[in-house]
Formats: structure tokens, sequence, C-alpha cells
């Protein structure tokens, strides 16, 4: 009779064998200089790398597709040879890393985009503000792209793919979540086209198919993951039809044989905002053939049970990594958790990037 699935039950995914089954969470974290990878982020993700698997926080593929201060990028020699250090002082830890390829598309502004507009599908603002050199500001109405602009961005996120292969990653998870650009095409409260890549669920589903054909034409498609979030809020996201929307999605991405696909529960401030879709696991796992991540803010218990009734495969963690350096050996001997602190979650320019980041204590250290 063979054992209870955990948390610490290795797992296959595709080719690569995880050491468990504890994944880190892509994490906007903000500490990448003037766009490029740091080695205080090298030593971040290190210390880490006893995740069976960990992303990366969004990353640029474009010098337009940038949302916020001191977010790397993947589309110059120079962000290439830096991310290098990280998969480096990673691997030498044993452990595996995945770049997060992100367009932010509307959530952009012109002082963050050198006096351009963003782009987006159509000529829709998100809701919100953002932090720029300039300081805060509202979000802007962006430029909505033109149909032959749109295989430029694809081809963008081939580049980016290729770049991220070249840096040594293990694999790239594609950023469908949170409102930003491929989330934009999907879903219809941002999505007014009336070319083949709006209108139908089959047309607004088909920028993020086509961006994964072509990514996985970078990579096997075993090391290729994209995240989704069917009932996030953030910047104003909706969809007339989410189940519907999601579902025709997630049906067509088991064509593709995936790593897998990481699906976002709602948080606390989607709930209130309007009635989404909750739960999302259970909603959506009936539908597809591979492996799910899930991620909703669990702890370790709430983590094993969602593995033992086989809702998901694999568990992500944000905060608790975070704080947690070495989550999984605390969670092995049930040993007391450091407490994240929100205010150091972002690098802002006055302060010590180090602070809230790199030194969270492990238990050896403490």
């Amino acid at each position: 009779m063979s054992s209870t699935i955990n948390l610490f039950s290795p797992i296959q995914m595709g080719s690569q064998a995880l050491q468990n089954r504890m994944v880190m969470a892509p994490m906007t974290r903000l500490r990448a200089v003037g766009s490029i990878p740091t080695p205080l982020m090298a030593e971040y993700y290190a210390q880490r790398a006893s995740a069976g698997l960990i992303i990366t926080e969004c990353t640029m593929i474009s010098p337009l597709s940038n949302g916020y201060i001191n977010c790397p990028g993947i589309y110059s020699p120079e962000q290439v040879t830096a991310w290098q250090q990280v998969t480096d002082a990673v691997h030498a830890k044993g452990g595996k890393i995945f770049l997060q390829l992100w367009h932010s598309g509307r959530v952009g502004h012109p002082f963050l985009l050198d006096g351009e507009l963003p782009v987006a599908p159509s000529a829709i603002a998100a809701t919100g503000t953002l932090h720029t050199p300039r300081g805060k500001v509202t979000l802007e109405t962006p430029r909505a792209l033109e149909t032959d602009e749109i295989s430029q961005i694809i081809e963008q996120f081939r580049q980016g793919a290729k770049n991220a292969m070249n840096a040594g990653f293990d694999g790239v998870e594609l950023h469908g979540a949170f409102g930003y650009l491929i989330d934009q095409f999907l879903q219809d409260g941002s999505n007014q086209r009336t070319d083949k890549y709006g209108g139908s669920i089959e047309n607004r589903a088909r920028f993020l198919l086509e961006v994964v054909e072509a990514v996985c034409q970078v990579w096997e498609s075993d090391r290729v993951g994209i995240k989704l979030s069917p009932s996030n809020t953030f910047y104003g996201m909706q969809d007339s039809q989410p189940q519907a929307t999601f579902s025709y999605v997630i049906k067509k991405l088991n064509l593709f044989q995936l790593a897998y696909i990481h699906l976002m529960e709602p948080n606390e401030q989607d709930l209130a905002t309007r009635d989404v879709l909750n739960p999302v696991i259970s909603t959506f796992r009936p539908l597809y053939q591979g492996l799910i991540i899930t991620n909703g803010g669990y702890n370790k218990s709430q983590g094993n049970q969602i593995l033992v009734t086989n809702e998901a495969d694999l568990v992500s963690f944000g905060k608790l990594f975070i704080a947690n350096p070495d989550l999984p050996e605390r969670f092995a001997i049930d040993a007391e958790l450091n407490s994240p602190n929100p205010a150091t979650f972002y690098g802002m320019k006055d302060q010590n990037l180090e602070n809230g980041y790199t030194d969270y204590p492990s238990l050896k250290a403490s």
C-alpha cells in the first residue's frame, strides 16, 4: 500500500524530478536595479532552493512591457548574463527555477515607458494606481494594439523564452493572470476588439494560445507552465462568462502537454469586489489532464489536504516563502514560522534592498 501523498512527496514534472511539491510562487519584489538582476537577487533565490520548484517574479519581455520600477527584464544581453548568476546560485544548491515571462499591457504608464502609452487589446483603462519615477499616478487609457502588432509581441515572448534558456533556467511560466496582457486579451471586460483576437471566447483566447505555441517551439512543452486567475478582480478585470472562458482555455491547454497550469484561488479582495468563482481548483480540475499547481494562501495542513484529495498536484506558497527561506525544512519539523513584513515586500528607492528580502533568518542561523 502506497503512503499518502503530501507536500514532501517527490513528483515527476515532465522530464524533471522535483524533490517536493512545495512551489515558491512568483512574487513581485522590485529589487532589479535598472531592470537588471543583481547578486542580491541570486542570494535571495538560492536561499529558497529547497522548494521543489522556484518560479521567479514577473520578468519583462520588452522595454514597453514594464509596469513597475526595478522590475527585471529578459530582453537584453546584460539581463541574460545577470540572470545566469541567479540560476547558477539556485542550481548550486540543488534547486530548480523557472522564469516567469510577462507583459504588463495596460498596467503601465508613460513615466515607465519612455513617454509611450501602454498597449492593450482595447483602449480601456485599468483601474488603480502605479508607482513611477515621478510618484504615484492613476492608470491612463492604453493604446489599442493594431492587429499586425500582435505577432510582434508574440515574437517577444518567443525571444524571451530563448533568452531564459540561455540564462540557464529549467523552464518558463507564462504570466496569464492578474490583469496583465495575456489576461487582458482573454477577458471581455478588457477586450472589445472586432478582429480575430476579439469577440468570441475562441478569438479572445487566440493570443494566449499563440503565445503558448510560440514558447513551446523554443522549449520542450513539459518545461513550460502558465499561470491563470479566473477569479481575479485586480485592475478592474472581469469577464461576463468566466467559467465558460477559462474552461475553454484549460481544455485547449491539454493539447500542449505543458509542465503544469498554475491556478489562483480568489483572495479576500476578489471575494469582496463581486461574486467570483470559488473555489477555482475544484471547478477546473476535471477539465485538465496534466499537473496543476494551486495557490490560495495555504498553510501546511491545507496544502497537504488539497494534495490528499487530488484536487491539485503541487501547492505554491507566496508570503510564507518570503519570510521563511527554509520553508520546507520548517514544515518538516513543524518549526515556528517567521512572520512576513508587508512594508518590505516591494523594493523602494530609499530603502535598503536587503531589508525584508535576504535577511529573514533560517533555522540554522536562528
